[in-house]
């Protein structure tokens, strides 16, 4: 039986394509199944309450096999990532660095949390993602 891997992929939402195209990349690789925890443009969290986004992520994060965060050098900036590569981190959930396609610089903060950051080649991401999927 194929495992079913449960992924968070922590992104800019300034960057939306990004995840658009990561998501993709995985959903059409052969015998590798996926189900997305993560909260996007067109499934938000319905807030605008702090607290209670922090707490929706955490759930997500928590219920993830594995965090993908795109680390383009955007990600430095951006405190929502940085607060879910710190909940991730926490927790012990995994995390692997993905280098947005064609992007050489990829995020300080995003390569001190992963356990691994992978350049935007299908099967170097899956074998990240089989190597510390928990």
């Amino acid at each position: 039986m194929a495992t079913n891997f449960k992924i968070f992929i922590s992104h800019s939402w300034t960057y939306h394509q990004d995840l658009v195209n990561l998501r993709n990349l995985l959903e059409a690789r052969g015998y590798f199944n996926v189900e997305f925890l993560e909260a996007t443009s067109d499934v938000p969290i319905n807030s605008t309450n702090a607290t209670y986004i922090k707490q929706a992520l955490k759930t997500k994060i928590l219920n993830s096999h594995i965090v993908l965060a795109i680390a383009g050098v955007y990600a430095t900036h951006s405190s929502w990532m940085n607060y879910e590569l710190q909940t991730a981190y926490e927790y012990k959930i995994p995390i692997i660095g993905v280098a947005p396609h064609g992007q050489e610089r990829v995020s300080a903060i995003v390569q001190s949390f992963a356990r691994q950051t992978v350049r935007w080649n299908t099967e170097s991401i899956v074998q990240a993602i089989r190597r510390y999927s928990i």
